[in-house]
């Protein structure tokens, strides 16, 4: 991801002044992060949440496209952002064409919440490196579906070691059953299901390559650069 999104920035004009893995960590300094107009953050969830602190830190606006740390930190990184004044764009997936699939999941489910004959699944696939399941992007579905579907409360994750697969959920119609697949070379791809006894409705994302949400990041960073606060996609959609 960080070589695409340097690409991008580097086509869309933009100068790449720092760039911080494992093997330069003493250069993710407070200083030489104010060279810097926006940061673009996509590392782990165990680093997420100091990186994007640091960041806020030293007044610089950050993107952060990490997920798997949102439960337990993301609410004190809002509070902490808007308390420093800072600038902050977070979410579980940066590619527009997926910001655009959230906001039909949300339509379908509104629609579907008044037929509850159809039971609602989700199948999310995703290459073998992915160590996050079921996927960011999968969770930010299942929370519009909760959302607009009221019988709907919650999701479960059980693992089936043997087949790389997961199955979430239980066949009761209170949760959501979600299959997340572990594939290699499969950037990602997103599939919601209503079945009923006599059809089904689908619809589904299937992103060719990473640049998309590389794009999608560059321009989270493009679109918080001199603003102040928490920012979604959904504000840079104008959705």
């Amino acid at each position: 991801m960080g070589k695409i999104i340097e690409t991008i920035a580097i086509e869309r004009e933009h100068n790449v002044v720092l760039k911080i893995d494992v093997d330069n960590l003493d250069c993710f300094t407070t200083d030489r992060l104010k060279t810097a107009h926006a940061v673009i953050e996509f590392t782990n969830p165990e680093t997420a949440f100091e990186n994007i602190l640091r960041c806020i830190e030293a007044n610089v606006p950050v993107v952060s496209g990490t997920t798997g740390w949102y439960d337990h930190r993301l609410d004190e990184v809002k509070r902490l952002c808007i308390e420093r004044n800072g600038s902050m764009l977070c979410s579980s997936n940066f590619s527009l064409g997926v910001n655009i699939f959230f906001e039909l999941n949300r339509q379908l489910a509104r629609i579907m919440n008044r037929f509850p004959e159809f039971s609602a699944s989700m199948e999310e696939t995703h290459h073998t490196q992915k160590l996050d399941a079921p996927s960011g992007t999968a969770i930010t579905l299942a929370q519009g579906i909760i959302y607009e579907i009221p019988r709907i409360t919650k999701w479960k994750l059980e693992s089936d070691v043997s087949c790389q697969e997961t199955v979430a959920g239980d066949h009761t119609g209170t949760s959501l059953q979600i299959r997340a697949i572990r594939r290699e070379n499969v950037p990602g791809t997103h599939n919601v299901k209503y079945s009923s006894e006599i059809d089904d409705i689908e619809i589904i994302h299937t992103a060719h390559n990473r640049k998309g949400f590389a794009l999608g990041a560059v321009l989270a960073a493009e679109y918080i650069y001199n603003r102040k606060g928490v920012f979604t996609m959904q504000d840079l959609l104008q959705i």
